[in-house]
């Protein structure tokens, strides 16, 4: 019996599809924390949602399992830290885990073997910190989101703390296809979570949490309630339906609490603040034993994989490694994805490296992308159907293909979460989401330019201002000088 039985009543979910699972492959088998250390660990700094981090050390220097390699720079950034010990090869450009690989700064980090970790590493009360120390232990250690968004941890805790919200909300959805991360590490870690859970709620200053578990891990809800069980009503386990893309935040507030999100708005505007499971456990490690973010979960699957199944690998790890080490075959692989096939990105290759937020790592053949030629719209109404924002799909990609990008805006483009629920279920197969995500990155582009306009404007403003400054002060100097020279000649002629 749930722990919060009235999350058993009917409730209605808006949109979303029934995408083929795909998880039995990888749900079933134990986590493999056996992964051997690559030759060379690529360490993004730009592997969260902000400013990149600053590195700390040089190149030459050796550093120790889980040493601070550089620094979070800005409101809102994350650190990076040292997997194992080793020497740092090189700080340099090296492709990225971004769409088109584009180069970013990365740290090179060439392991010795050891894994000798850092001195002062101890186990402490979490409950005997204060919860600002709590929050800034969290953003030492560099946590990020681990669901995909990595957005640092610590700025949403302080945010929870400002906007004194009255519920945790904890995400262990997991409805992308492929994916069982996290389904596999509640099984495993479930008390480590709960541990978790609860300093966050010491953090936030907060006395409620709700773990969300979608109804088709039955073993990951069984063993989250048994966790949670000796803290009484305090963390509360409840099953929703397993419709895509329940983990979506606000979907995922709108069916456990019943709270609206506004367009535009922050889940602490109605008083929730959302983490995911991996997120719980990384603050567990972080602030009872220590342990910056240096390894995550992952799931590596595919129908290119041989064996597919979920790897605890180090941060900075060649995606190539991982797959590697799960026998896929290269020659059958059609695209390789980080995260899931519906919002992940697709990558032109596996030679970049693992990042905090990566929850999957794909090898997809041609027979599992099912790609077909788009045909013309039939007005069906399945996009708007599916759509869980609300939002009329076809609407918005009409102005978008005719460049009337205002007009999209004002169909609900920038509430659009890409989720790909209306491409999914298209039957003219319209890659929809395709045009939403042109015309977001377009509008980013054309504010770029815009901002860029108006602060070339202001310094040329700003310019001729010190240039007539400059002119008025010349003319005030030489109108001193006529008037001291006239002066002195009334002087001399008297």
């Amino acid at each position: 019996m749930s722990l919060f039985s009235s999350f058993w009543q009917p409730k209605k979910i808006r949109g979303g599809v029934h995408p083929e699972p795909r998880k039995a492959a990888t749900s079933d088998r134990p986590i493999d924390v056996a992964f051997p250390m690559p030759a060379m660990l690529y360490l993004s700094l730009q592997q969260h949602v902000g400013q990149p981090a600053e590195p700390v050390v040089k190149v030459g220097e050796r550093v120790l399992k889980g040493q601070l390699l550089a620094i979070g720079q800005g409101a809102i950034s994350a650190s990076v830290h040292a997997p194992t010990s080793g020497l740092i090869d090189d700080i340099m450009d090296y492709p990225s885990a971004h769409p088109s690989a584009l180069p970013s700064p990365t740290l090179l980090l060439e392991p010795d073997g050891e894994d000798r970790w850092i001195d002062g590493l101890a186990e402490i009360d979490p409950f005997s910190l204060t919860p600002q120390e709590v929050c800034d232990r969290v953003g030492a250690a560099g946590v990020v989101g681990m669901g995909g968004a990595a957005f640092p941890s610590a700025v949403k805790l302080n945010l929870g703390r400002r906007t004194r919200i009255q519920t945790l909300l904890i995400n262990g959805g997991e409805c992308e296809p492929y994916l069982s991360c996290d389904d596999r590490l509640m099984r495993e870690r479930a008390a480590d979570i709960v541990d978790g859970i609860n300093i966050m709620l010491h953090g936030l200053e907060c006395n409620k949490a709700i773990v969300g578990i979608e109804d088709n891990k039955p073993q990951a809800y069984a063993a989250m309630c048994d966790a949670a069980r000796p803290h009484g009503g305090k963390i509360e386990v409840a099953q929703v339906p397993s419709l895509y893309p329940m983990g979506w935040d606000k979907q995922l507030i709108r069916y456990l609490t019943d709270k609206e999100v506004p367009a535009g708005g922050r889940a602490a505007d109605v008083g929730v603040l959302m983490h995911n499971v991996g997120t719980a456990y990384a603050v567990q490690q972080a602030i009872r034993f220590g342990k910056p973010l240096i390894s995550r979960i992952v799931t590596v699957s595919g129908d290119a994989v041989r064996a597919p199944r979920n790897v605890e690998a180090p941060i900075g790890t060649p995606l190539a490694d991982l797959l590697g080490f799960c026998g896929y075959q290269s020659e059958a692989v059609a695209r390789y994805v980080m995260g899931g096939p519906m919002m992940g990105d697709a990558l032109p290759h596996p030679n970049v490296p693992l990042v905090k937020g990566a929850c999957g790592i794909l090898a997809l053949t041609e027979t599992e992308l099912a790609a077909s030629d788009a045909k013309a719209c039939i007005r069906c109404s399945r996009c708007v159907s599916s759509c869980p924002v609300g939002l009329l799909p076809l609407e918005m990609m009409t102005r978008i293909r005719a460049g009337q990008l205002e007009a999209a805006i004002g169909y609900g483009l920038k509430d659009c979460i890409s989720c790909g629920s209306c491409s999914y279920v298209c039957p003219s197969q319209i890659p929809l989401v395709h045009y939403f995500k042109y015309a977001s990155g377009e509008l980013v582009s054309r504010q770029q330019a815009q901002h860029k306009a108006e602060q070339t404007k202001r310094l040329a403003e700003e310019k001729q201002a010190r240039i007539d400054r400059y002119k008025q002060e010349q003319a005030a100097l030489a109108a001193q000088r006529k008037a001291k020279s006239q002066q002195q000649k009334r002087g001399e002629a008297a």
